[in-house]
């Protein structure tokens, strides 16, 4: 299993930590529960008030991490215990000399949204330092460190210090914590001729631990312990945390190191979570689990073994405690018990029927009273099936078998799974044990699963309509793939569209624990939100006068980007098609326009002069390939009485130096030009990206920037090739035209200053992900250049300025560009930016709707759905 790291977590934990301390955002206050109730900060009184406020925007961070539903959901998780059962964190030694300001800051947001952690810190590294320097040499036996009687004064020396290094950091910050270096952990010797002062614990002493959270402070322990009569014993820190756990029972153990997980000695990948009834027996047998590594996974079961199947243990790098605790996602090495995942193909094999009529209830055809729980029965014994799940059936998944109505592809027909199952992330295991077995599937969902995000990410593909998803995943053949929409049209066309008001689908991104990177294609222009469905409060409208029908003749239509142009025609309130043609697609129906029939065309050079003629059309779009456009351009202007406007997808005209052309990027260009313009050369996806990427830093920038873009698949067009063969994509990224690329002459004769720009292909199918290098003439922080950037854009609605690095998976079936990072080198004379765009929508077809609404005077935004307008 793989899960995504957040690579800019420690810089962004730094930089609030830092804010924080100079804005008071971490002040003191008392225990955060006592601020459940509270419905508005003006209510409270002062100190709760600003406790409220802070509670607020720690958690506005949080969601920066994760989405909102996951935050939510792992804060009533959390808080659905007492305060000293949340979890207990073991700090290696090294991580508070190196690490101390992300340690703290990850702490204090633990704090300030109520949450108590019980910390307790090694000092490993710092106790070898020490002995090196007055000339003893650290003696081990077995893995333990010999403590004499002078090794025990440089520990304790040591632990106390590191203590206090990391409560006074904490205090600093505004976060009450206490030092608790005595009076927990009682224990014998292990063994005193052979470890010297070395303890075994007998016993834990919970009274300074509740005391220290009753306080609202954090307790900050280290791992001596004392015998009876009060001797100091050095023990292991990570024993200790196991027991600290056996006392406390915690929902999460979480082990802070410097390799954030447990390394696959074969793959060398981190492995991202370990169920330990379903694969222990299978890692004692691999011949990279040995020695410190097999100890520890058997230390770790024989702690969950005493421990309810909710707890688990969790081995992170620092920076990433914030994902682990608050995302799907998670960071490091997840491991838990679990349950054994069982397999049945057939209902007979069903030990206990209440158990699966208590998981079928779960399904929202059932809970809506639409079908039974007895009739699905009844039709699962007339089916060709195999069910998974595990064995309380938290998670149930029942997949048909492929049929000719089916398309020949396998059918997940439920996947129901309980809160538990989701938190637990049962879920992903069932899912794994599913694509084993087969090798493509399809599903449907509806729009406004809370998980839907989910199964994206689990997909190659999706279709939407009417309030329900399409997905599948390992069909790879274009056919297959039309009939399976094909059936799922037939199905739920009928069905009124569900309102979308209430989606979560559009309202929020959701991470997951992912077994392996996935390619997402989709056939639709609407995909998953990242964004709120608002647009920007005090953004111009840029609203049109003309309220008229026009009509739109498509020179080109076979391609991605008029595919996705058509629909978005279908939707306008003022445009109508009048004419598509493809050399190609002669004479059949054009699919998927609803207005009325539309037959294709293969337009020649008197058809198109004729039709100028007769005035049948009021704007043409060329989306045609590069150096094919002139003769139909031509053929317009050769007509008597030539009045239609005209836009080319083409590279063809991005260099006109006649006048005649107007490029047509809105939010850099003149929009009154593009208006009153007669011909507009739309740029180019990789070109936009940059040009909005770049635009802002122009006046600052010393040198050539560098532009590193990669795009799916679908940038390179229906006609196949090496670019766009999915077997030749499969895990494979694709460089091509390194140097001289079209876009980089686009861009530098756009930007007025020279680029280098180089492209790659990789195997998703939609976006294009920048990562930009700029130097800098005159130092600039990270601050002043994002304000700049929110400053420049901050009326455009189809930009966001982010402060993290956007993801490409985020922007596929989205209309707009983020732009993000905007990480600086230490010597200030560098800044890195990310931008995000979709190729085929704000790269393409919905930037020519734009042009075309600003040159026929519509309002800008007209036909470009407003659930996926991004907003700032």
């Amino acid at each position: 299993m793989l899960r995504s790291s957040l690579a800019s977590q420690k810089r962004r934990l730094t930089r609030v930590s830092n804010n924080a301390v100079k804005t008071s955002l971490f002040t003191p206050k008392p225990t955060a529960f006592k601020l459940k109730n509270a419905t508005a900060s003006h209510a409270l009184p002062t100190t709760l008030a600003r406790s409220y406020s802070t509670r607020s925007t720690v958690i506005q961070l949080l969601n920066n991490i994760g989405s909102k539903r996951e935050v939510e959901q792992y804060l009533k998780y959390f808080t659905s215990v007492s305060s000293q059962q949340f979890a207990v964190i073991k700090v290696g030694g090294a991580i508070i000399t190196q690490n101390l300001d992300e340690l703290a800051s990850c702490l204090a947001f633990l704090y300030h949204v109520g949450l108590y952690p019980i910390v307790l810190h090694g000092t490993g590294p710092q106790i070898n330092e020490l002995l090196e320097a007055e000339g003893v040499e650290p003696a081990y036996e077995d893995g333990i460190r010999i403590t004499d009687e002078k090794t025990m004064a440089v520990v304790r020396k040591c632990f106390l210090e590191q203590n206090l290094k990391l409560v006074t950091r904490l205090e600093k910050m505004g976060v009450p914590a206490r030092p608790i270096t005595a009076g927990v952990f009682s224990a014998d010797y292990l063994e005193k001729d052979k470890y010297k002062l070395v303890g075994k614990i007998q016993g834990v002493n919970k009274s300074p631990i509740e005391a220290s959270i009753q306080a609202g402070a954090l307790p900050i322990l280290t791992s001596l312990a004392e015998t009876p009569s009060g001797q100091i014993l050095n023990v292991n820190a990570d024993v200790a945390a196991g027991e600290l756990a056996r006392v406390f029972e915690p929902l999460k153990i979480v082990y802070l190191n410097e390799k954030g997980g447990i390394i696959n000695g074969n793959t060398g990948e981190k492995i991202s979570a370990i169920n330990l009834d379903e694969e222990f027996d299978g890692l004692m047998k691999e011949s990279w689990v040995k020695y410190g590594t097999k100890l520890k996974i058997k230390e770790i079961r024989d702690l969950l073994m005493h421990l309810p199947r909710s707890s688990s243990v969790a081995i992170i790098n620092v920076d990433d405690l914030q994902k682990e605790l608050f995302t799907d996602s998670g960071a490091g090495t997840l491991i838990r018990r679990g349950y054994r995942l069982l397999t049945r193909n057939s209902l007979a094999e069903f030990s206990e029927p209440e158990l699966l009529r208590k998981a079928l209830q779960r399904d929202p055809e059932i809970q809506a009273g639409k079908l039974s729980v007895a009739s699905y029965l009844r039709e699962l014994e007339s089916s060709s099936f195999k069910s998974y799940g595990d064995e309380p059936l938290e998670v149930l998944a029942i997949v048909k078998n492929a049929t000719e109505k089916t398309a020949n592809v396998p059918v997940l027909d439920k996947f129901l799974a309980s809160k538990a199952g989701w938190l637990n992330n049962v879920s992903d295991n069932i899912f794994t044990a599913v694509k084993k077995d087969f090798d493509s599937l399809q599903w449907v969902v509806r729009e406004d699963d809370p998980n839907a995000n989910w199964y994206f990410s689990k997909s190659d593909g999706s279709y939407n309509k009417n309030g329900y998803i399409l997905f599948w995943f390992g069909v790879n053949n274009s056919k297959a793939v039309s009939e399976l929409i094909a059936n799922f049209d037939a199905k739920y066309s009928r069905i009124p569209k569900q309102s979308q008001e209430s989606s979560s689908v559009f309202k929020s991104q959701q991470q997951v624990r992912a077994f392996s990177t996935f390619r997402r294609t989709s056939l639709t222009t609407v995909g998953i939100r990242s964004y709120s469905t608002q647009i920007k409060d005090n953004a111009p409208k840029r609203e049109g006068t003309n309220k008229s029908v026009s009509k739109v003749a498509l020179i080109g239509a076979r391609g991605f980007t008029g595919q996705n142009l058509i629909k978005m025609i279908d939707n306008h309130p003022y445009l109508e098609l009048s004419h598509v043609s493809s050399r190609e697609l002669e004479g059949t129906k054009l699919e998927g326009y609803t207005k009325k029939e539309i037959i294709y065309d293969n337009l020649q050079f008197e058809d198109i002069k004729r039709l100028e003629e007769r005035n049948e059309v009021d704007i043409w779009v060329m989306a045609l390939p590069n150096g094919v456009c002139k003769p139909f351009v031509e053929a317009i202007e050769s007509a008597k009485s030539s009045k239609s406007k005209i836009i080319d997808l083409s590279a063809d005209y991005r260099f006109d130096t006649t006048g005649e052309w107007t490029y047509g990027l809105p939010e850099l260009a003149s929009r009154e030009a593009i208006s009153n313009a007669k011909k507009i050369s739309n740029p180019g996806c990789y070109a936009t990206g940059a040009q909005v990427a770049i635009k802002p830093l122009v006046p600052y920038i010393s040198g050539v920037p560098s532009i590193f873009g990669v795009s799916g698949y679908s940038g390179a067009g229906t006609k196949p090739s090496p670019k766009n063969d999915i077997k030749n994509l499969s895990n494979n990224l694709i460089p091509y035209s390194l140097t001289d690329h079209i876009h980089e002459r686009e861009i530098s004769s756009q930007l007025g200053t020279e680029v280098a720009f180089s492209p790659h292909v990789a195997q998703w199918f939609q976006g294009i992900s920048h990562t930009i290098n700029i130097p800098l003439k005159e130092p600039l922080t990270s601050r002043d250049i994002r304000n700049l950037y929110q400053e420049t854009y901050q009326d455009e609605q189809l930009i966001q300025v982010s402060g993290e690095a956007p993801l490409v998976r985020d922007i596929s079936g989205k209309h707009g560009v983020v732009v993000g990072g905007f990480a600086v080198n230490a010597k200030q004379d560098r800044v890195v930016v990310v931008a995000t765009i979709d190729n085929l929508l704000k790269g393409a077809a919905t930037q020519c709707l734009q042009n075309i609404n600003l040159a026929l005077g519509y309002g800008e935004y007209e036909g470009i759905p407003d659930d996926t307008v991004i907003r700032g």
